[in-house]
């Protein structure tokens, strides 16, 4: 997989290779959402190289403006992902496709353009870390504030070149959207991949979305892990990373005297269709606070019809949200809500480092859409369950 940001620069490594067409067109799959539609002229050229790549090598699971979201969320509802295979992105978030079961990874784009080339890579098997994550999470407690507290737990580099392996009732319990979170976050303490292993919700998801055969793969039962963890999805409450480290993470309750300029409730991490529910029972029948902007993208056009269906997004515009649409957005600080100097933004997405959304002088904190939404409509970092009981 490739997208609109790094395509360009896996083109030009791949025609340095000097072989003059890929391995095979139908294991591609390219999708632009970093900066759609294209907000500056050197963006649209480039999108257009990528286009023409496109047609030439006859690649055709490619996803133009209009026509997918953001690539992590395209890649599983679309079927491209299948338990038990080996998937490669050239994103570091690429590791949100172990939801399904499958050891995905993120490359670089020499890496890839050898990939497009020969249909084969170099790897190192990992060491695997298991978290057992027993108990039930609670009311307005998310798989978001779960990855937020096992990445607290075990640090930024407490996972580096291991895979994470997510097991216990309370991920078992999740649906894909909450596991495609918590997977998705594990490059944020370093990990190789995250991965669920795949169960009936997994094969069933799997099957509604495309007709090739996969061969689910699970831990052996004597299978060494290089730790193992045990935690009580019970006893999680409401979390929040502070700026500019994941790790930094604190309960939002303990939070409640940092006031907002922005909220953004998007990206590959939470721009699905549960975390825009989520939202929406926030902010049903209130009010962002005047002075508050809250953006929310949902992340693909399939989110965005089935959110118009649902009327979640009339709930966002009467609530005075703005939506935008389905990409990357403001996440990497290219367009859509860029943030000044001295701003601070709660942002549902995996990031919070120095810079990433615009001005190095503003602040980002992270956390679940619903405190994301109920922090818009209090004006400062809240707890949901302040807002709704």
């Amino acid at each position: 997989m490739i997208h609109d940001l790094t395509g360009p620069r896996v083109i030009d490594s791949f025609k340095e290779i000097g072989v003059e067409r890929v391995w095979d067109p139908d294991r591609i799959v390219i999708i632009f959402d970093h900066d759609v539609p294209p907000s500056t002229i050197k963006a649209a050229e480039l999108q257009r190289k990528v286009r023409s790549f496109a047609r030439e090598q006859g690649i055709r699971s490619f996803y133009d403006v209009g026509r997918g979201g953001v690539c992590h969320v395209v890649m599983l509802e679309k079927g491209h992902v299948k338990p038990g295979e080996l998937v490669v992105g050239a994103d570091s978030h690429t590791v949100t496709y172990g939801a399904l079961g499958a050891f995905a990874t993120g490359v670089g784009a020499t890496d890839m353009a050898a990939v497009l080339a020969t249909g084969s890579i170099w790897l190192r098997v990992p060491e695997s870390i298991r978290f057992e994550v027993s108990g039930k999470l609670p009311k307005l407690v998310s798989a978001k504030d779960l990855i937020l507290h096992l990445i607290g737990m075990i640090g930024a580099s407490g996972a580096t070149y291991k895979a994470m392996i997510f097991a216990g009732e309370a991920v078992q319990s999740l649906g894909m959207d909450g596991r495609a979170t918590i997977c998705n976050m594990s490059i944020e303490a370093g990990a190789k991949a995250g991965i669920v292993e795949p169960d009936e919700k997994t094969i069933q998801y799997v099957r509604e979305r495309t007709a090739e055969p996969f061969n689910p793969i699970k831990s052996d039962e004597d299978a060494e892990f290089s730790e193992t963890y045990e935690v009580d999805a019970s006893r999680l409450e409401p979390l929040v990373a502070l700026p500019p480290r994941v790790d930094d993470v604190k309960p939002a309750s303990e939070l409640s005297g940092v006031e907002i300029d922005q909220g953004f409730i998007g990206t590959c991490t939470n721009g699905r269709l549960d975390d825009l529910r989520a939202a929406a029972e926030i902010l049903k029948g209130r009010k962002v606070k005047a002075g508050v902007r809250l953006i929310i993208i949902p992340g693909s056009q399939e989110v965005y019809r089935r959110a118009l269906e649902e009327g979640l997004l009339r709930i966002f515009v009467e609530a005075g949200a703005i939506i935008g649409a389905p990409g990357c957005g403001p996440c990497i600080g290219i367009s859509r809500g860029v943030l000044a100097d001295g701003e601070t933004c709660i942002s549902s997405a995996n990031r919070n480092f120095v810079g990433r959304m615009g001005s190095p002088k503003a602040r980002i904190y992270l956390a679940s859409p619903a405190t994301v939404a109920a922090s818009a409509i209090a004006g400062r970092i809240t707890d949901p369950r302040e807002v709704v009981g």
